[in-house]
């Protein structure tokens, strides 16, 4: 499991706090828009997509996240209502789940605790200027390959020497989370293809 700072607060789930384990199936949500924001979740197993419909109705991913994962920390900054929803993309995804109230009520008295919860926002919002960056400085085709070297960190497992990644991004939404177009993906993907620097599985 990926270390973001959640292994305090899942023990303090375990140990202090009120916690559940929730087994969802693909297609599932998690939460939805304008739902109440009052739990923190923490992927054990599976992968969830997070995202939410522009003006004309069409989704926009915002993420896709896997094992190991934590989202839903927009309720540690008093956010009364969902602004995203939450969907399951891999059958039996297991999510453990916290309430935010009493997190927030033990971090006031436990210094290593309140750390951790500042670390957690600090992660995000450095996560979201540096995309905010890339999308405004870089190339299409840089921030496609950054894209593929994070996810490659994040979640990839090494194999030899190449790493594998399994994912459930379409072309679509690698092109929504690196500001780019779906058609620019596919190219981009395929001439990494052609020189050998990535294979993939279409199936």
């Amino acid at each position: 499991m990926k270390n973001n700072g959640s292994d305090i607060l899942l023990e303090y789930g375990e140990r202090i706090l009120s916690s559940s384990q929730i087994v969802y199936q693909k297609d599932d949500y998690v939460f939805k828009i304008n739902e109440p924001s009052d739990l923190i979740y923490f992927i054990d197993k599976g992968s969830v997509k997070l995202a939410k419909e522009d003006v004309s109705g069409h989704e926009v991913v915002k993420s896709i996240l896997s094992e190991g994962s934590i989202f839903g920390e927009m309720a540690l900054v008093e956010e009364d209502k969902r602004s995203e929803y939450a969907r399951v993309l891999s059958n039996d995804t297991t999510i453990r789940v916290l309430v935010v109230r009493e997190l927030l009520d033990a971090a006031k008295s436990d210094q290593s605790l309140f750390m951790r919860v500042l670390g957690l926002m600090g992660r995000k919002i450095e996560k979201l200027d540096k995309r905010i960056e890339s999308i405004t400085s870089k190339d299409s085709r840089t921030r496609i390959v950054e894209f593929l070297k994070e996810l490659a960190v994040e979640s990839g497992q090494k194999v030899g020497f190449e790493t594998l990644i399994q994912n459930n991004f379409t072309h679509k939404d690698i092109a929504n989370l690196t500001g780019t177009s779906r058609q620019t993906v596919t190219t981009t993907l395929n001439q990494l293809k052609d020189k050998n620097i990535i294979n993939f599985d279409r199936s």
